[in-house]
């Protein structure tokens, strides 16, 4: 397990550790990254028992990472993601929105040639408001080697959540905006930008497919 960086918590508070996980500690402390991710979104007990096969079947997808924030040693907050694919049923959904929505084919399926899904990124609200969500973040996406980087997060009132508010810091602009999964009747956001983080959305051209959207796709010659 590799030492990222030690965050500086808000006062009254130990540090926070990042550390990079690997499958065999993911699936030892699964049990204990799912608590953060119920509590982190207010979900009712027992949802992690339903959630905890696909947390599984997750890691051995191309691509997988997971990075966790650690106060003691306890996790108080985790992030993972993978390399997208059109075999992957979270793929097929947003490919067929953003077709919905108005994107040509060819531009939807440059957008969602080469990029790594940030598939949960959850800090534990007693924790919250100390920047470990912004480092887990960066930490998780640092040397990806994906054009760009997509995820979905529910829609709220005004963008008025620290979600929000950190996917709109670190530059991520709109895919797609009151989608519906299948099997899911909350209106979500698909959010994205481009790789490396550490360079500006705005220097990228916009598409010519979605003009709302800063996320780009550049053809390959």
């Amino acid at each position: 397990m590799g030492t990222v960086t030690v965050v500086p918590a808000s006062a009254g508070s130990g540090d926070v550790t990042l550390l990079d996980l690997d499958p065999q500690q993911m699936r030892a402390r699964l049990t204990e990254a799912l608590a953060v991710y119920v509590d982190a979104m207010g979900y009712p007990p027992g949802t992690d028992l339903h959630r905890a096969p696909m947390w599984s079947e997750h890691i051995l997808r191309p691509g997988w990472r997971a990075v966790g924030a650690l106060q003691g040693d306890h996790i108080v907050g985790i992030a993972y993601c993978y390399r997208g694919d059109h075999g992957q049923w979270w793929h097929r959904q947003v490919r067929d929105g953003m077709r919905r929505a108005g994107w040509s084919p060819d531009r939807a399926e440059l957008v969602l040639a080469d990029y790594v899904e940030l598939t949960e990124l959850h800090v534990s609200p007693g924790v919250q408001g100390a920047g470990i969500g912004g480092r887990l973040l960066e930490a998780l996406l640092a040397g990806r080697s994906e054009q760009r980087v997509l995820l979905s997060t529910p829609e709220v009132h005004a963008e008025d959540n620290r979600a929000w508010r950190l996917y709109r810091r670190a530059g991520f602009t709109d895919v797609l905006r009151r989608f519906r999964f299948a099997g899911d009747s909350r209106p979500f956001a698909v959010l994205g930008r481009e790789l490396p983080l550490d360079t500006s959305p705005s220097d990228h051209p916009r598409p010519a497919g979605h003009p709302t959207s800063a996320v780009t796709a550049t053809p390959t010659t």
